[in-house]
């Protein structure tokens, strides 16, 4: 019988110590490094629901890698530990975390909260078919069936208002006033600062009782981050001196992302098993920031909306022609004979030039405006990612089966 393909990989010796998953995101360690503070506040607002009173809601902003989602996550386990501890008529405190980038419908939000107090599978509310007032209702009715505190957690609070609106915000953040034996309170985490200009007026004075900024972390910190977790997830001697501080230098200088630190040493690591390497060093860390980076921008890519893709593919074919300075002229005219072949409608030259810009602030294109005195301005597009790897991530939707292929010939703008 011919030997399993997996056999050579499984032969190799780990590198890792433990779960590899010590250096995901996911993974909570049982102290949080450099995030006191900011424990500390938000405990204290939390405390009282530990009390039986109602803590007041709180909006936690910060870029990625902050430590916002770790942050809550931890002070839910403690909220667990503490309900232990505490009298039979202060503890039923319930801690419900909802990702809003998974989760992202009105009646999604509600039907995952409610299900959580509906013990019998045949009464819960189903995924679909009813109506959201129905769900709210059925909600409602069985968190006040006895006297609790439910803190619900939505995080990535900003997307889910730019795709449902702030209607379920708005009955949860008055649903304390229907309740008669319950109390909820709602946190907030969002990486949009912004997005609570979206929100009606009485939304967002109920949902902003409390606001708490997270800083990116600095590369000393990321230092002992990854440090903390390096000596869970390794034997003593795996990692070469100037790893570490080479994985936090890259992310302090770019992000201060701790998710995109720990994910560097994690590839870095993993990079070093495959090859059979016994200990990782500063060749695996640079190996592995290009490949992550790669990965982003397939990711990025793949999920774009369908017009964006055939934006996005009309400048590359624009660049494989060798028009390395393309006007929004040039990519409308080609966008326009890829959305006839591909069957979707033509949008305007002025909307394609604001998707233009949606993925220039992707970081996929470089987009920078050109004037021409008394002719005007436009924009001059060139492309910043892979142009091989990019078209086949986008060949691969498809809604672009049509044009998967296709060579157009372009004419190149002269630079004046």
């Amino acid at each position: 019988m011919q030997e399993s393909i997996f056999k050579e990989y499984l032969d190799i010796k780990s590198i890792f110590k433990k779960n590899r998953d010590v250096l995901r995101p996911s993974y909570i360690p049982e102290k949080l490094l450099h995030r006191d503070e900011h424990i500390d506040q938000i405990a204290s607002i939390l405390a009282s629901a530990l009390r039986g009173d109602q803590p007041s809601n709180i909006l936690i902003f910060g870029k990625t890698g902050t430590g916002k989602t770790a942050t809550v996550k931890y002070l839910g386990k403690e909220i667990k530990k503490a309900t232990d501890t505490l009298p039979t008529p202060l503890k039923d405190v319930r801690y419900i975390y909802i990702n809003c980038e998974i989760v992202d419908t009105q009646y999604g939000v509600l039907q995952n909260i409610g299900n959580r107090f509906i013990e019998d599978f045949n009464e819960r509310i189903p995924p679909t078919g009813w109506s959201t007032e129905r769900v709210y209702n059925i909600l409602w009715e069985k968190i006040d069936q006895s006297p609790k505190v439910v803190v619900v957690v939505l995080d990535e609070i900003d997307r889910f208002v730019y795709k449902s609106g702030d209607d379920t915000l708005y009955h949860l953040t008055k649903i304390n006033d229907d309740l008669k034996n319950a109390k909820v309170s709602l946190i907030g985490i969002s990486n949009d600062l912004k997005f609570t200009e979206l929100l009606d007026p009485r939304v967002r004075s109920r949902l902003s009782d409390e606001k708490i900024v997270f800083p990116p972390y600095d590369a000393d910190q990321l230092k002992d981050i990854l440090r903390q977790r390096a000596e869970i997830a390794f034997e003593d001697g795996v990692i070469e001196e100037g790893v570490i501080s080479l994985c936090a230098a890259v992310e302090a200088h770019e992000h201060g992302d701790a998710r995109r630190a720990l994910d560097l040493l994690r590839v870095a690591a993993e990079l070093a098993e495959r090859s059979k390497e016994e200990q990782i060093n500063e060749n695996h860390v640079i190996r592995a920031k290009n490949k992550i980076e790669l990965d982003c921008v397939i990711e990025a890519v793949r999920t774009l909306p369908i017009q964006s893709k055939l934006v996005l593919m009309s400048i590359l074919i624009g660049e494989e022609n060798g028009n390395h300075k393309q006007m929004t002229g040039d990519v409308y005219s080609t966008y326009r004979t890829l959305a006839r072949k591909a069957s979707k409608g033509i949008l305007t030259q002025r909307r394609v030039a604001d998707l233009i810009s949606e993925l220039d602030m992707m970081g996929l294109v470089s987009a920078r405006v050109k004037s021409f005195g008394r002719g005007g301005r436009t924009k001059v597009i060139t492309v910043s990612v892979p142009l091989l790897e990019t078209r086949q991530v986008l060949e691969k939707d498809p809604m672009l089966e049509p044009v998967k292929g296709i060579k157009l010939k372009t004419q190149s703008t002269l630079e004046l």
